[in-house]
């Protein structure tokens, strides 16, 4: 195959048709995730977000209202006493369900990139031992290398 032709190989798909890079146009760039890891830590206001990862009001106020159009994040509307009404952006299901996929981006930087402990040690709600992200068949497999996938 000519290294410049598009026709598809049983082993590649197309990128129209491929989910990271369907993500990746969604949520593919600094900012909108690390609006999405504020959500998971439980930042709902945009003031709150825009301290804490020092985005642009612009750049901030833009990746929300995307994550609201996608059906990530959703809009509620809160007032303090004597004040205008405001927005919190809380994650959808759809949004939750990125937990996994930025877990594991965070485990990777801390192993890969990081410079001695993680500064955030995950831990399971229930039981307290540490969380770790992982693939797993669906009979309990752990998998630890790309070998091990079939397509």
């Amino acid at each position: 195959m000519e290294p410049n032709d598009t026709t598809p190989t049983p082993n590649r798909v197309p990128l129209d048709k491929c989910g990271l890079a369907r993500a990746l146009a969604l949520i593919g760039d600094r900012w909108t995730l690390l609006i999405l890891r504020e959500a998971f830590y439980g930042v709902r206001r945009f003031e709150e977000m825009r301290a804490d990862i020092g985005a642009p009001r612009t750049v901030l106020s833009e990746r929300l209202a995307s994550l609201v159009e996608s059906g990530l994040m959703e809009r509620e509307p809160y007032q303090e006493r004597g004040q205008r009404t405001r927005f919190e952006y809380r994650l959808t299901a759809q949004g939750a369900d990125l937990l996994p996929a930025l877990v594991a981006l965070m485990q990777w930087g801390d192993r890969h990139l990081g410079d001695g402990e993680p500064p955030l040690d995950l831990r399971h709600a229930e039981c307290g031992a540490s969380v770790r992200a992982a693939l797993v068949c669906e009979h309990g497999h752990i998998l630890s290398h790309p070998r091990e996938l079939r397509r």
